[in-house]
């Protein structure tokens, strides 16, 4: 009897660049993921279906056993710190920079060794708080889901903390990258209980993975 596997996939940028890698693992959805209005897609792998979910739900996904294997970016599993799950593979796409921002006006003044309290806006507010805690530095954190670029623009914080793929939408809205807290990159994490339970399935699937990031 075929084993039933699920891979949760990330909607927009991650999902947009795991079909290439996907189907050089040779795993092809039957129907185009990103036209589709179907929430599960079968592949060509019998048994084998891949759910498309919100970015920040495919750690829960997996934690849970409701998906098998996901693909999910380095910014999410460091937020979630989540439990119950493995992080097997880099993938090696998606990747961008986690990185704290201010107005070029307040960096042209600014020292960062000197920051003692800091008014961050971000989605990233676990991330966010480890990281100044560790340099001893208090937060007053604001967290939004978007536009995070506006928030110092009209006084809702000083600085920002978020992804940073080119540059062009901070410097546009008249910010730079001040700190780096992380390099990001999309990963394969499977659930610890699948990877014991179905090894014989998951084991060949994830060295599928490994080979199409040439790893």
């Amino acid at each position: 009897m075929t084993e039933s596997i699920k891979i949760a996939l990330s909607k927009g940028r991650i999902l947009e660049e795991s079909l290439p890698l996907l189907a050089r693992a040779g795993i092809e959805p039957v129907e185009n993921p990103l036209t589709s209005r179907k929430l599960i897609i079968d592949t060509n792998i019998p048994g084998t279906q891949i759910v498309i979910i919100r970015a920040a739900d495919v750690p829960t996904y997996v934690q849970f056993g409701a998906a098998d294997l996901g693909i999910a970016g380095r910014d999410v599993l460091m937020e979630v710190d989540g439990h119950d799950l493995y992080e097997l593979l880099d993938l090696k796409i998606a990747r961008c920079r986690l990185m704290v921002a201010e107005p070029a006006g307040l960096a042209a003044r600014d020292d960062p060794k000197s920051w003692t309290r800091v008014r961050v806006a971000t989605k990233y507010v676990n991330i966010t708080r480890r990281h100044f805690a560790a340099k001893g530095i208090q937060t007053d954190i604001i967290k939004l889901y978007g536009s995070m670029e506006l928030a110092p623009l009209v006084g809702l914080s000083d600085r920002i903390v978020d992804l940073v793929e080119t540059g062009n939408t901070l410097k546009a809205n008249g910010l730079v990258e001040i700190e780096q807290l992380a390099d990001i990159s999309a990963w394969l994490v499977g659930n610890q209980a699948s990877m014991k339970m179905k090894h014989a399935t998951l084991k060949p699937l994830v060295e599928r993975f490994r080979q199409a990031v040439g790893g």
